[in-house]
């Protein structure tokens, strides 16, 4: 039970990543807040976790939303007393756009969605965390974050903000007790590209040779796996940094 007595929150907890982790992290003993705009989703996963002994709460959050994200973090106040870990999860793909085909509307619901909302979610997190001495923030960012050629410039630009944005809290926090990390996937066995709307073929034909290269598909479990790391006191001297789970994909470059 590496996280007994703890309380975590964890977006896009519907589906994919997001649903592995929860589940695990309710395995180990974690209340949880289950946060998506999926709503029959999160409640399924909840039941879930209830009938096997856990314990946790299913809410309808819209991780764009400012509102939304502070009734996030009250919940888990209100339902279990406190907050010790956050995971920023949810996230949406773009459709493998260049710059030069880039839409602002787009630009900006992704950058809302994959670096806005999580910045908001560490923002409202972090004071509770200082309050006590200590709390665990990881972020999903992605090998888009880390590569050019895993996505399109939206998606890659959010991405590469996520990395930024852990390193400079990372460090910045470091003597108070709070450790944020990141988790860079690459290509793993989601929903996410459900997300995918509208496809650029000049995109999409610049990124097969990389994709090519893909050398496995990894499982949501896997990712859950590498997140209950970074949640439990076995990472407690990794701060600031990304773990990059994609089977070795980004080694080849």
């Amino acid at each position: 039970m590496k996280l007994k007595n703890k309380v975590a929150i964890v977006t896009g907890a519907a589906s994919g990543m997001g649903h592995a982790i929860a589940e695990r992290f309710a395995k180990e003993g974690a209340s949880l807040v289950l946060a998506d705009l999926n709503l029959e989703g999160v409640k399924e996963l909840e039941s879930k976790i209830e009938n096997s002994g856990g314990k946790s709460t299913a809410l309808e959050v819209n991780i764009a939303n400012a509102t939304d994200i502070e009734k996030m973090i009250d919940t888990a106040i209100e339902k279990f007393g406190t907050l010790d870990i956050l995971v920023n999860n949810a996230g949406i793909m773009d459709g493998f756009e260049p710059v030069a085909e880039v839409d602002e509307d787009k630009w900006d619901l992704i950058f809302d969605v994959n670096t806005k909302g999580l910045m908001r979610a560490m923002k409202k997190a972090i004071p509770i965390f200082l309050e006590k001495e200590q709390g665990v923030i990881i972020n999903t960012a992605s090998t888009g974050g880390i590569s050019g050629a895993h996505a399109g410039a939206t998606y890659s630009a959010s991405k590469h903000a996520v990395i930024g944005l852990t390193k400079n809290t990372g460090y910045m926090y470091a003597k108070h007790g709070i450790r944020c990390n990141a988790i860079a996937p690459g290509a793993i066995a989601t929903n996410i590209s459900q997300t995918i709307k509208n496809v650029s073929e000049f995109g999409s034909e610049r990124l097969k040779m990389v994709q090519g290269l893909i050398p496995s598909v990894g499982t949501p479990e896997d990712i859950a796996n590498v997140a209950l790391f970074l949640a439990s006191e076995e990472s407690s001297f990794l701060n600031g940094t990304v773990i990059t789970a994609d089977g070795g994909w980004t080694s080849a470059f």
